[in-house]
């Protein structure tokens, strides 16, 4: 569907207004592995592995969890849309059921990863700290899926500072029970790695509660819906949660999963060239937060429009969407183009791996404006109930191009990290252009 430019400009604001507190929340979120890393540093190397080793195995499997429950965008904000607000917490609370569900088949898959680790040869050294350390890390699985679920359904209704405060707020929470039970501090025990994943289990405890805080108060607020509906398990909405839900948690976990995948390519050169991977992928993630946000306020803004049977309403929010993202990923691309130097520089001062990092941002800039378009354009997919199309176009993208090319270019014509880059790049460019194209003819395929 066409839409004049007075309903673009219509639905930039709103969207801004939305995107905002759901990209800084994401960036909230970021802040948090950063800060466990930077904090492991004076344990030692072998805490610091432990740590990135743990965050490694842990997040693709948690992520896949926490997949299951976006379906939860595309039910809630459709029926906030039709004004439909019985349907809205009937979801929620099925949301909650599946969270439950899921809660200990994750936690069983996560234990298990550490009789795998020690088989596959992990150092003995690591593995005494990585065993523990994501033991701690297991205990906040429960709270974590909750935390998703209320955090889908608030912002599905257009509450989202709650959202934005319990993950800012969360890194004081992280950074505080990491001084005391990593160090020492205020009477408690010195626990080393093991501490930072208490503090990191307490603090998604804390996320879990002030978003539960919120929808109570909204609720209070609302004349207490919750108290009028069933809360017994709905089989068929929970089942449709997890048909909207497992393509996108099969998307996250296939983008995840070749992210690991280029990084052990980039293992196998020289330290240098790794350092550099793992500086420009921190980098590009950070950028990435922003879109990300924007990705959850268009699958809110869509899904509203399109439960009001608001056809233009539609194509104006996907569309703003997209341009925010494009003005982000646009100036992000520009300065990692024009000072790629200087941003490698504010994180490791080893002039060869500057050198070799400033030439992955660099092609790094080409792909920004099409990582942002990919995850908007998802976002806005998941809106109208698609996560199968983002799904087969990451996998397709990913791994039948970007990993294929990404190996050719690194190993056979021996471009090193460099080779791996232009893969991402080319990958990238891809899924962002094939996912507006396939946004672009479902509105046409749109009544009115």
């Amino acid at each position: 569907m066409a839409i004049s430019w007075n309903d673009l400009r219509r639905e930039l604001p709103p969207m801004l207004r939305l995107g905002t507190p759901l990209a800084l929340a994401e960036l909230g979120w970021m802040a948090m592995g950063v800060v466990d890393t930077v904090m492991a540093g004076p344990l030692g190397p072998a805490a610091v592995g432990a740590g990135a080793l743990g965050s490694t195995v842990f997040y693709p499997v948690v992520v896949c969890g926490t997949g299951l429950l976006l379906g939860m965008d595309t039910l809630v904000a459709q029926s906030h849309g039709a004004e439909d607000s019985r349907d809205c917490r009937r979801t929620l609370a099925a949301g909650v059921w599946l969270a439950a569900g899921l809660s200990p088949l994750i936690m069983l898959m996560c234990l298990a990863l550490v009789p795998v680790c020690r088989a596959s040869g992990t150092n003995p050294l690591v593995l005494a700290q990585f065993a523990p350390f994501l033991r701690a890390l297991t205990l906040g699985i429960p709270p974590l899926l909750l935390y998703t679920a209320f955090r889908r359904y608030l912002q599905a209704v257009n509450i989202v500072k709650p959202v934005t405060f319990a993950l800012v707020s969360a890194n004081a929470v992280n950074f505080l029970g990491n001084r005391a039970l990593m160090f020492g501090r205020w009477g408690f025990p010195a626990m080393g790695l093991e501490g930072s994943g208490w503090s990191t289990t307490v603090s998604r405890i804390y996320m879990a509660a002030v978003l539960l805080a919120a929808i109570v108060w909204h609720e209070r607020r609302s004349g207490r819906w919750l108290l009028h509906i069933s809360w017994r398990p709905e089989a068929a909405r929970i089942r449709r949660l997890v048909e909207l839900g497992f393509p996108a948690a099969g998307q996250l976990a296939a983008e995840g999963a070749v992210f690991g995948a280029v990084t052990v390519l980039a293992a196998r050169l020289q330290p240098v060239a790794l350092a550099a991977h793992g500086i420009a992928v921190q980098v590009i993630s950070t950028t990435f937060m922003v879109p990300l946000g924007i990705s959850s306020a268009a699958a809110v803004r869509v899904g509203q429009a399109f439960g009001r049977r608001d056809a233009r309403g539609v194509a104006a929010a996907g569309w703003a969407a997209l341009a925010w993202s494009g003005v982000f990923m646009g100036a992000a691309g520009v300065v990692l183009w024009l000072v790629p130097g200087a941003i490698v520089r504010a994180f490791i001062g080893d002039a060869a791996v500057i050198e070799v990092g400033a030439v992955l941002l660099r092609i790094a800039a080409f792909f920004e404006l099409f990582d942002g378009f990919q995850v908007v354009a998802t976002g806005a997919l998941r809106g109208l109930g698609d996560t199968r199309t983002p799904m087969a176009a990451h996998f397709t993208g990913y791994w039948l191009v970007g990993l294929p090319v990404s190996w050719v270019l690194c190993f056979p014509l021996g471009w090193g990290a460099a080779g791996i880059w232009v893969g991402l790049s080319a990958a990238l460019i891809l899924i962002g252009a094939a996912l507006v194209l396939v946004w672009r003819l479902r509105l046409r395929q749109s009544p009115g």
